[in-house]
């Protein structure tokens, strides 16, 4: 439903804002394709100064350490040869200022709290600088490591972006991608081999993961011997954030730890003591700690280096400089920041150190752009205006704009003239609605009609202001008519209309295969073998049971706020925080409970397909995880994995992972909760059915068993009984199964657990069935016992009887026992089944 937004209309509203004739300048915030940039580069090894112009091709994306184009050089004036920069050549621009206003102010606060400054890699040159050099040595170093030097990305010039009032890198663009996601049926290796374990090779599966997990693990292990310990955290595992910043060539797609390359050497967030953000980052504070580095951000062991160069003079005999520059370069960076943790006492007596910070801040106030270049030159002569102008900017919310009009001729000319011309305050109004409408419509707050018509209607224009507040899609919901309509039409009509129009179901597959390659979830021969099978009715099949599935999305959500709704209503005694805690209670409650409405409505029409097409074979995963929510959605694609890999693996993908893209930082493309989640969705329940056959097989010899069923029975029964006769004791009534929720699942699991593993040579699902059955034992027979207890410890205290009474709480009891004790022993069967002792190779 969500439409990227319209480059063009950016493009207008720039223009709108150009013709407003407003003193100051545009406040661009990225840039968009086609966009015409010239930068003056300082060249990295060997040093030297060049001009390049550079056309951008896309936005590759951003974080909170910068946001990275793909540009192509278009043409280049001074050392081009030392630069590797080449008219023609794609690159990758990183500028350190993130796209999101959110994530820039959380990376300073950050920031600042670690150091007392402004980020630096955005702000000082000399910081960005010796990154880049840092960079440079370990890509040789790789090459002594790895046998290659292009298992680290080559960074080739530092810039400051005027525009932006960046800093910003020119670097080599890495063609590849982060990894595929591979169907993998024996995890229960894959696990033993994570924890170390010997396991043969030959049985192991997720080649491309493995390859991977090894390759930043040994990049660590590098890392950490040339003394680049905490620039190490940006390759960590289990900073569960850090896959994407290894890429694979795709020139080499031949082997899977083939062309693996570190692309990413700029952190974006501080690691502070008191805020570790990874489960990595508690060893990783420790080990800083131990260091005497409270705060770690991206501080090197330059004798560590040094003594590594040392030992390979050969490799590294050509770049001989670059270690004397980032010696230097390093100093003025460390310099640059009171960065209490580090220097101590020292900035209680030592000048030198004080020059260096304000030194810094004067250009860091130049690249941000808040001071022109008449101002630095009087900040540089005077140290009281430097402190003056450092303590304007630490004013909350207003030091920004401060320095501006303290720091800049054309934004003072700006505000004298917007308090003195009535006609100039109108034309900075217009450039100030276009300015924040390119804001909106990137954000998609507003289409591109209507930032078009917002533009000349400033009444319009301040009725959306108070909705700015709001999330950008809520604001575009409750603005915007037609977007509202063409939501509500995605979430109703379109489920409908897949289901009725075979033309629509496999244009909609069609768009996911596109999608697929896109995000390298699909190779292109996989996606041509899918397509090519798209007419067989199986597939037909599964394209309309998957548009089921989509129908019964909203209807957990519909119930749940018809039955908030009622509940509120039904309650009118209530004050209204208390119906609001209530109602949310309700909402919250039908998101976490794993079978909702939408999945019993799903799984029914599973098993309405059983049913009718008396075929329990092509159906029996679907029709068990089918009930479960999230789960369920995922149960055709599982079920599909035998007859239809590819499209099984896509599709477990394609559902499992988008999901995950919505988690903010976790979520990202490549990172390790994707492949969790499709491990957890796809292929466990590949491995588990691998298991189940490997266990059929071995007790193939044995004849079924039953007759365990019935002490399992007793036990059961005898388990709750005991339950009873505790709550009578201490509370002095039998409870209610309200009462005891949490001792629900527990005693049916042990009788559905011990069911199926005494069942000798029986098939596995008629282990499960029986178990249920057990379950469902159980609950008839304590329901009996139970209400007869009740009525004879009611009859004794002579209390009055109502036979109509009790007979419907025996009927209700018995209703909800049968249900949770027959569900939870069926899933005290399964895991019986699916958890075996000693996990088999095989």
């Amino acid at each position: 439903m969500a439409r990227p937004y319209s480059p063009e209309t950016v493009g207008y509203l720039a223009e709108a804002f150009s013709k407003a004739n407003v003193l100051r300048p545009r406040r661009i915030e990225r840039y968009e394709r086609g966009a015409e940039l010239q930068y003056d580069l300082n060249l990295v090894a060997p040093a030297g100064l060049a001009t390049c112009r550079f056309t951008v091709v896309r936005c590759v994306g951003g974080g909170f350490a910068g946001q990275v184009y793909q540009v192509r050089c278009s043409g280049v004036e001074g050392s081009t040869t030392a630069g590797g920069l080449r008219p023609g050549g794609l690159y990758a621009l990183k500028i350190l200022i993130p796209p999101g206003r959110f994530a820039k102010l959380f990376r300073e606060i950050i920031y600042f709290l670690g150091f007392q400054g402004p980020f630096s890699l955005q702000v000082n040159p000399s910081a960005l600088r010796a990154g880049a050099l840092w960079q440079k040595l370990i890509r040789r170093a790789g090459r002594v490591r790895f046998g290659r030097e292009d298992a680290v990305a080559d960074v080739l010039a530092t810039l400051v972006d005027e525009n932006m009032g960046s800093c910003a890198e020119i670097g080599e663009w890495v063609d590849g991608r982060t990894w595929r996601l591979e169907a993998d049926d024996r995890l229960d290796l894959l696990r033993l081999w994570r924890r170390g374990m010997s396991v043969d090779p030959e049985s192991l599966g997720s080649d491309e993961y493995r390859a991977k997990k090894q390759f930043m693990a040994d990049f660590v292990r590098m890392l950490h011997e040339l003394g680049a310990v905490e620039l190490a955290r940006q390759y960590e595992w289990m900073t569960c954030k850090s896959q994407p910043n290894v890429l694979k060539r795709l020139s080499a797609e031949g082997h899977p730890a083939a062309g693996l390359t570190a692309v990413d050497f700029r952190a974006g967030l501080a690691l502070l003591p008191v805020l570790p953000m990874s489960p990595a980052d508690f060893r990783l504070i420790a080990a800083g700690l131990a260091r005497g580095r409270l705060v770690q951000f991206d501080r090197g062991d330059l004798e560590k280096l040094e003594a590594f160069v040392d030992s390979h003079k050969e490799a590294f005999a050509d770049l001989g400089g670059v270690l004397d520059e980032l010696k230097t370069t390093e100093r003025e960076y460390r310099s640059s920041l009171p960065d209490v943790t580090h220097h101590h006492v020292r900035l209680l007596y030592s000048p030198g150190l004080w020059r260096g910070i304000l030194d810094a801040a004067v250009r860091s106030w130049e690249v941000r752009n808040l001071a022109d270049a008449d101002a630095i030159n009087r900040l540089r002569r005077s140290r009281l205006r430097q402190a003056i102008f450092a303590i304007v900017g630490l004013i909350p919310f207003l030091g920004r704009g401060l320095q501006r009009i303290l720091g800049r001729a054309d934004y003072r000319r700006h505000y004298s003239r917007l308090l003195s011309s009535a006609d100039y305050f109108g034309c900075a109004f217009r450039a100030h609605v276009a300015e924040t409408l390119i804001r909106w419509h990137r954000g998609g707050r507003v289409g591109d009609a209507r930032a078009r018509r917002l533009l000349v209607s400033p009444g319009r224009f301040l009725a959306h202001l108070p909705f700015a507040i709001l999330p950008a899609r809520l604001h575009r919901f409750l603005t915007d008519g037609r977007f509202a309509a063409e939501g509500f039409r995605y979430i109703f009509v379109r489920p409908v209309r897949l289901y009725f129009d075979a033309e629509a179901r496999e244009q909609w597959l069609r768009d996911m295969l596109v999608e697929g390659r896109r995000n390298h979830i699909l190779t292109d021969d996989d996606a041509a073998t899918i397509e090519s099978r798209i007419k067989e009715p199986f597939i037909q099949k599964y394209l309309k049971s998957l548009a089921v599935h989509v129908c019964t999305l909203p209807v957990t959500q519909i119930v749940s706020v018809l039955v908030a709704l009622l509940y509120v209503l039904a309650h009118p005694e209530l004050t209204a925080a208390e119906q609001a805690v209530r109602a949310l209670g309700i909402l919250g409650f039908f998101q976490v409970i794993p079978i909702s409405p939408g999945s019993l409505v799903r799984g029914v029409y599973v098993l309405y397909l059983v049913i009718r097409e008396r075929n329990f074979k092509d159906y029996n995963i679907a029709v068990f995880l089918g009930f479960f929510k999230y789960v369920g959605y995922l149960a055709f694609p599982i079920q599909m994995a035998y007859h239809y890999p590819a499209l099984a693996r896509f599709m477990a993908g394609h559902w499992a992972t988008g999901a995950v893209h919505v988690v903010p930082v976790f979520g990202e493309r490549g990172a390790l909760l994707e492949r969790g989640v499709f491990n957890l969705f796809y292929n466990w329940p590949l491995t588990i059915r691998r298991k189940l056959r490997l266990r059929s097989q071995r007790r193939s010899h044995l004849a079924d068993r039953w007759w365990p069923g019935l002490p399992c029975v007793l036990v059961g029964l005898g388990l709750w009984a005991l339950i009873d006769a505790i709550h009578l004791q201490v509370v002095g009534h039998l409870p209610a199964l309200a009462d005891v929720w949490y001792l629900v699942a527990a005693p049916a699991m042990l009788v559905g657990a011990g069911i199926a593993a005494w069942a000798g040579g029986a098939k596995t699902i008629r282990r499960i069935k029986a178990s249920a059955l057990g379950g469902t034992a159980v609950a008839a027979l304590y329901a009996a016992i139970h209400t007869a207890s009740m009525y004879a410890l009611t009859s004794r205290a002579g209390g009055s009887i109502e036979p109509a009474a009790f007979l419907w709480g025996g009927v209700s009891l018995l209703i909800w026992s049968v249900f949770l004790f027959g569900l939870s022993a069926a899933v005290g069967g399964v895991l019986a089944e699916v958890v075996p002792p000693v996990p088999e190779q095989g």
